[in-house]
């Protein structure tokens, strides 16, 4: 058993328009996360980056609280041992880029380093234990595994398929400074859909691991969506309106995950069509395909 395990963990960008709780996609963007397993009882937090002035600093810590959950799991013998936490965040905080998947996909993956050193991260059974607690697959997986992900659940299995992206495409996050809770963009969407909505969403839904994986000239066409995004427009009517203007220029845009940071997804020459647009309010990045979490 190891007393010190150090992960490192990549933002996850869910949805991608039309595969609504289905699809998630890895971004070259990490969280860094380190514990100490101590002789002594108690849980110590240092957090730098993201969150650090924020997020709670005792045991209900979401990464604290996953850890403990797998170390349990996993048969470590002190499931209650003193914890020493460091943190190095740089995944926004509820702004759609998958932090809560992160937290507690570091967490099982801290647990499974410090019981199990010797075994490879079984990332089958980390997916299970994630997708459980976060209640859906769609940003684990891609957190888990890497690259883009189709992941969807059938009773206790999780299931999930890698897709591989043309390596022509990059993302641009647009990230603005302020929080849309997941819970409450949820509460916004309709029971019940118009049906030529819903047809119109498994065409784009379709065609969106063809343009991934194969064909980015049809992005555009792929990452429209009618099932979350028209509803959530008057929880962050500057990423709508932000994601309307990439649109327009021809630029495949989405809101990501729950929101309220826009994603523009695909090759150079597509993103530069919207390199005049008015993103006052947001700070942009670009971002290459992620790989999944890995033990350092």
């Amino acid at each position: 058993m190891a007393d010190s395990v150090r992960v490192r963990v990549p933002a996850t960008a869910a949805n991608l328009g039309p595969g609504y709780d289905c699809m998630g996609l890895a971004l070259d963007l990490w969280d860094e996360v380190e514990v100490d397993v101590l002789d002594r009882p108690g849980v110590h937090i240092d957090v730098t980056g993201e969150g650090a002035d924020t997020v709670p600093h005792d045991e209900s810590h979401l990464v604290v609280a996953t850890l403990r959950q797998g170390l349990a799991e996993f048969g470590y013998p002190r499931p209650d041992a003193g914890l020493h936490l460091r943190a190095v965040n740089a995944i926004p905080h509820s702004r759609g880029l998958g932090s809560s998947a992160a937290a507690i996909v570091s967490g099982l993956a801290l647990a499974w380093g410090v019981a199990r050193p010797a075994v490879p991260l079984d990332r089958t059974e980390l997916l299970r234990l994630a997708a459980a607690i976060e209640g859906h697959p769609d940003n684990v997986a891609p957190a888990i595994f890497g690259g883009a992900q189709l992941a969807w659940s059938r009773g206790d299995v999780v299931h999930h398929i890698g897709l591989r992206v043309d390596p022509s495409i990059i993302g641009r996050v647009f990230i603005p400074d302020r929080h849309v809770p997941t819970a409450l963009a949820r509460q916004v969407l309709p029971e019940q859909v118009d049906r030529g909505d819903a047809v119109h969403q498994v065409l784009a839904a379709s065609l969106l691991v063809t343009a991934l994986t194969t064909a980015p000239e049809h992005l555009l066409a792929a990452t429209e969506d009618w099932l979350h995004q028209p509803y959530r427009r008057t929880l962050m009517p500057e990423s709508g309106a932000l994601m309307d203007s990439l649109r327009d220029r021809g630029v495949p845009a989405v809101i990501s995950g729950a929101g309220p940071a826009v994603l523009a997804l695909g090759t150079r020459t597509q993103l530069e069509e919207g390199c005049d647009v008015d993103a006052t309010g947001f700070v942009s990045r670009d971002l290459r395909v992620g790989e999944g979490v890995h033990i350092l």
